[in-house]
């Protein structure tokens, strides 16, 4: 039988501190659809491949319920929430007001999709203050700086592939996959208000539509079958004339399997980020490690899209393994209330000590600064250094 230890604040700074320690922390989490096993749920779908669906050498379909990147979206906005807005800078940007209705639009860093590297921070009044961040960590390896401003760049990963190219890999990574799935099909029929129009207006539509090259299905004046994607890369029938799968609207899964949430902390990374001399290390790393924590074992709405909601198996099955560098794991129940109040008040107190400082007020977006970037010639790191 496993053993599961206790979590104390000594393992966290051990995790944070030694590079010889664990490689990873990782956790697998059961989901199930609300409905329980047999539900149907839906997978994102993608440009022309439908649903991510992988066929293993035996045969076994594992298809993808929430990506890498995904993830890491529905887990940064966490800390906008209530005591979690204390750990991280709440940074914000003023985009004007609304010309139609003349209410005030702000954005969150945490909503950006390019996080610290983001179009809209390098044209704000923060933008000189995050590319002299980005610079110290490429020519000092000093990311103590970026982890002022924007933590979460580091914790889930940032590119600014506009400026500096530098590239910090995630420091917690998530997925969801079913296994052993079968995919459904939908189909639907629309009905307009075609039937109810008299021979003359029915008419003068079909005559204005074949001026215009337009079909009325198109603009909701005919009725439509909705049995087949719109791909045209696609064939509807098959040689034999039967329909072809492929091309039909699709209508969810049904997973036979499995349903994992993989959740992976790595250390190597982490230690892979130094401050500016060996206490300012220490303090980023282990502020940076309180963060991860947080958001790995905070509990997740699992509402992923339209038809696709799911729950927690069951909470006494899950155990954090921290995977040696060689020989066993060592297992933490880390999910557990208690566990989950030692990681905050870590986190907590780690973010006191590394030096978080809130803004005063949001910073301007300016569409001056954003009209010049769209015609700067970018920079590389070598233009800048001459």
């Amino acid at each position: 039988m496993t053993e599961i230890q206790s979590l104390t604040k000594e393992t966290i700074n051990a995790w944070a501190d030694d590079p010889k320690g664990p490689v990873a922390l990782m956790l697998k989490q059961k989901l199930l659809p609300v409905d329980g096993e047999g539900g149907i749920i839906f997978p994102p779908t993608y440009a022309d491949i439908g649903y991510s669906i992988d066929v293993l050498s035996d045969g076994t379909k594992v298809a993808q319920i929430d990506s890498v990147p995904s993830q890491a979206n529905r887990m940064e906005p966490l800390f906008k929430e209530g005591e979690y807005k204390a750990l991280v800078p709440q940074i914000e940007f003023d985009l004007g007001k609304d010309k139609e209705d003349g209410s005030e639009r702000f954005v969150s860093l945490l909503d950006l999709a390019h996080r610290a590297g983001d179009a809209v921070v390098r044209s704000s009044d923060l933008a000189v203050q995050m590319d002299s961040a980005f610079k110290t960590m490429l020519r000092k390896h000093d990311a103590g700086p970026l982890a002022k401003l924007a933590p979460t760049s580091l914790l889930f990963g940032a590119w600014d592939s506009r400026g500096t190219q530098v590239k910090r890999p995630r420091l917690i990574r998530s997925f969801i996959r079913a296994e052993n799935i079968d995919v459904l099909h939908s189909a639907a029929q629309y009905n307009s208000v075609w039937k109810l129009l008299d021979d003359q207006q029915k008419k003068d539509l079909t005559d204005e539509a074949k001026a215009k090259k337009v079909k009325l299905s198109d603009k909701g004046f005919n009725d439509v079958p909705a049995v087949f994607r719109k791909n045209d890369k696609i064939q509807k029938y098959n040689k034999d004339g039967h329909v072809n799968d492929e091309a039909r609207v699709l209508g969810g899964i049904i997973a036979h399997g499995p349903i994992t949430r993989q959740v992976t902390i790595n250390l190597i990374a982490l230690h892979s980020l130094h401050g500016g001399d060996d206490d300012s290390t220490t303090k980023l790393r282990r502020y940076l490690l309180g963060l991860a924590l947080v958001a790995a074992t905070a509990d997740m709405e699992f509402y992923l899209r339209e038809g696709c909601l799911l729950k927690y198996v069951d909470d006494d099955d899950e155990s954090w393994e921290a995977v040696a560098r060689r020989g066993q794991s060592q297992f933490f129940s880390l999910s557990a209330e208690q566990d989950r109040k030692t990681i905050f008040a870590y986190a907590k107190e780690a973010a006191e000590v590394f030096g978080i400082v809130q803004p005063e007020k949001p910073y301007l977006f300016d569409i001056k600064k954003a009209k010049a970037l769209l015609a700067k010639k970018e920079e590389t790191e070598t233009d800048a250094e001459a």
